[in-house]
């Protein structure tokens, strides 16, 4: 039998202030936790393509992938992700206001001292620490 190897997905983390943008997630893994926004690469996109578009898909936001965070490997329910996670900043012209869509059900700028308290995918607030953003 041959394993399927990782799935390449991208993540954002979008400032405004004291305030970072989150998705409550819609689907598996980690329906109805809260995250940061972003989703599977798709073949041939670049990793800042996919960025962009999954933040738009996401929230409706258009942003500018900028530089890489770090990343995350997740075992989620047998399957693998490998998640890298850019810094991201809102275009001239985005709307401020986010709108949910694609896979999150709720999409909502979050007060930096709020994130600890929100049901967060597991990791998320210790890799938020180690890069600064908490």
């Amino acid at each position: 039998m041959t394993a399927l190897g990782p799935v390449l997905a991208v993540g954002a983390v979008v400032r405004a202030g004291e305030r970072i943008l989150m998705i409550q997630r819609g689907r598996q893994p980690s329906a109805g936790r809260w995250s940061i926004p972003g989703g599977r690469v798709q073949p041939g996109e670049t990793l800042e393509a996919a960025v962009a578009r999954e933040l738009l898909e996401e929230t409706g936001l258009a942003v500018e992938a900028k530089q890489l965070l770090g990343f995350v490997d997740i075992h989620d329910g047998g399957q693998h992700f490998v998640i890298l996670d850019f810094e991201a900043e809102l275009l001239e012209g985005s709307p401020l206001a986010p709108l949910p869509g694609d896979d999150a059900l709720k999409a909502r700028w979050v007060s930096i001292s709020e994130v600890p308290t929100l049901h967060l995918v597991d990791g998320l607030a210790d890799f938020l620490c180690l890069h600064g953003v908490l």
